[in-house]
């Protein structure tokens, strides 16, 4: 039968005693430290000593952590309140009796309402950000691009510098290299130089010696002069110049000529006859031998023939005539003396 009495509460797992404190329920588990103290072997069960006191220090500094990280701002924003059960907020622990807080918690703290009044968002901003309203993780966001850009910066310029230094050294190599091989072309023209100067100095030397004149004979005596009256001579005057000398002693060109005539010719006996440029013929007569032909060219002190006793003669000498282009004779010792010759 059906009874109209309402039937019994559940028991609530929390209820008020005669003391306003939260009542425990008959099966909740009050640990101590004897009834969490490990068991030996295989299993074993870790403490769970202050628990609660370290869940809250976990609790306030993520709290903190996510305000200080500049996730978001309610700078701007109405402040929202939190509320706990009566029965969660009466069991927290004092927040200056939490280890490491309380050191710097005090009434002095009160007395600065300017420097707690500041939000944690606002870490690493500026005032006029904080004023403004600026997002906390766009600013974070916008130096980390910025502390980007100038450490790009940095290693582009540092490139660029190796670059410019790599590229230095190479323009300072081939400007080395270059100016070698200058120093080296200007050695081979030097080099150059010197030697068609020496040839040209030769050349001019030869030259100078071809447009001078010598004496006929190293080693002579005069014996007659030009003009010199006497029985020996068929025209009864002599028409040239004696040298006296030994038998064999060469003969000198007196200056760069061409051979016209070349052998036999009665009383003169051997004789070379040299023409110059201007006309000009010089006579050697009486020679022993004579060593050049008819149309050779022969050069200032170069050997023509030998001093003999060939022809009308009364010893060893050579009969040097000078004649002009018309073959008038002229005195040999004059002409060599306007020559600069003296004889």
């Amino acid at each position: 039968m059906a009874s109209n009495q309402p039937a019994p509460e559940a028991p609530s797992p929390f209820s008020t005693d005669s003391y306003g404190g939260a009542e425990r329920s008959m099966g909740e588990w009050n640990p101590t430290e004897d009834s969490i103290r490990p068991v030996r072997g295989r299993h074993r069960v870790a403490k769970q000593r202050g628990l609660a006191r370290s869940s809250t220090v976990l609790g306030v500094g993520v709290i903190a952590a996510v305000g200080a990280g500049g996730m978001a701002t309610a700078q701007d924003k109405a402040p929202v309140s939190i509320s706990l059960p009566d029965s969660i907020a009466d069991n927290l622990p004092d927040a200056k009796s939490l280890p490491g807080v309380g050191a710097f918690m005090s009434d002095e703290a009160e007395a600065a309402p300017v420097a707690a009044a500041a939000p944690l968002t606002t870490a690493g901003l500026t005032s006029a950000e904080a004023e403004q309203g600026a997002d906390a993780g766009e600013a974070l966001r916008a130096r980390i691009l910025q502390q980007a850009e100038q450490q790009q910066a940095s290693a582009d310029a540092e490139a660029k510098a190796a670059a410019e230094k790599a590229a230095a050294e190479k323009a300072a190599e081939e400007a080395k290299k270059q100016q070698d091989e200058a120093e080296a072309e200007a050695a081979a023209k030097k080099k150059a130089a010197e030697e068609a100067a020496k040839k040209k100095a030769e050349e001019e030397r030869l030259a100078k010696l071809a447009a001078s004149f010598s004496l006929p004979a190293a080693s002579y005596t005069i014996t007659s002069t030009y003009g010199q009256s006497g029985a020996m001579w068929s025209s009864g005057q002599h028409t040239g110049l004696d040298f006296a000398g030994a038998a064999g002693s060469p003969l000198k060109a007196v200056h760069s000529g061409t051979i016209t005539s070349a052998g036999w010719s009665g009383s003169y006996g051997y004789r070379t006859v040299l023409q110059l440029d201007d006309g000009t013929e010089i006579w050697y007569a009486h020679q022993s031998s004579i060593d050049v032909s008819v149309g050779q060219k022969v050069t200032t002190g170069e050997t023509i023939g030998r001093m003999g006793a060939t022809g009308n003669v009364t010893g060893v000498h050579l009969h040097l005539e000078v004649r002009t282009a018309g073959g008038s004779a002229m005195d040999p010792m004059a002409w060599l003396n306007s020559k600069g010759l003296q004889v």
